[in-house]
């Protein structure tokens, strides 16, 4: 199976680490012209870099912009005014007891992991359908379905993710664009390896040991019973902004492993 994205401008949210960097230096990798985006210019540019150094045959270039407003999105889309895929990776998230988390903490979420996709989409996808082709990929989570009790206000955002991930590829059918979600499950990203870092010097353990104790204790529905690698998901994300996924659209997709334990 090729995958060949040549001629294709693909822009990955939140791309300077974890999934989103490994989405878009694999769909570089595809033959796409890749823009980066992070919110600061440094962290951008250093993620362009690296891409580069890997041999990534599309071009790539960076745009820094915090989506989680809508000033950010507004300056992203005046910046790079038309895309043929669409990745909402943007993301973040924050343990906190349900009784704990203030409004400011679900707001924060909302417009990080839900509001970003919501405004890039509606500014994005009128462009896809007069072209006929695109693709648009909501980056969820395997907490759609499985809310953790220690960050309910996460889980909330992701579900939503799949929702309008599902509600706009309806509003989309026909037009040779197509929408989805992708749900990883626990991934080992830097930001994970930051978290861990204290308990890797502590016991000596590689990453991986310890992100496989944490599945076999916190996800223990997981079939994989480890974590995935950021680039595992990434060739998911790849596939389904191919041609090749042209009769996927409206699903969520999932990389978790196996831990959602349902068979739809």
């Amino acid at each position: 199976m090729q995958i060949d994205l040549t001629g294709r401008t693909a822009l990955v949210t939140g791309s300077t680490e974890g999934i989103g960097f490994a989405a878009a230096r694999a769909l570089a990798q595809a033959g796409a012209a890749v823009v980066v985006n992070g919110r600061t210019a440094d962290k951008v540019d250093l993620a362009v870099k690296r891409i580069k150094s890997s041999g990534a045959d599309g071009d790539v270039r960076g745009v820094a912009a915090d989506v989680g407003t809508a000033e950010g999105c507004a300056a992203l889309v005046d910046a790079l005014p038309a895309v043929d895929i669409l990745v909402n990776n943007a993301g973040m998230f924050q343990p906190a007891d349900f009784f704990d988390t203030d409004d400011a903490t679900w707001d924060r979420h909302w417009q990080v992991n839900v509001m970003s996709g919501v405004r890039l989409s509606r500014l994005y996808l009128p462009g896809m359908e007069r072209a006929g082709w695109g693709r648009v990929l909501f980056i969820g989570s395997e907490s759609a379905f499985n809310i953790p009790v220690e960050m309910i206000h996460y889980g909330v955002s992701k579900t939503a993710d799949v929702a309008v991930a599902r509600g706009l590829a309806k509003r989309m059918a026909g037009t040779g664009v197509t929408v989805n979600a992708v749900l990883p499950g626990p991934t080992i990203t830097e930001g994970v390896e930051a978290m861990l870092a204290d308990e890797v010097a502590r016991t000596g353990k590689p990453i991986e040991e310890l992100m496989a104790a944490f599945v076999a204790e916190h996800r223990p529905s997981s079939i994989l019973r480890r974590a995935a690698t950021a680039a595992e998901v990434a060739n998911m994300i790849v596939y389904v902004a191919s041609p090749l996924a042209s009769a996927t659209t409206g699903a969520a997709l999932r990389v978790d492993g196996g831990v959602i334990d349902t068979l739809m």
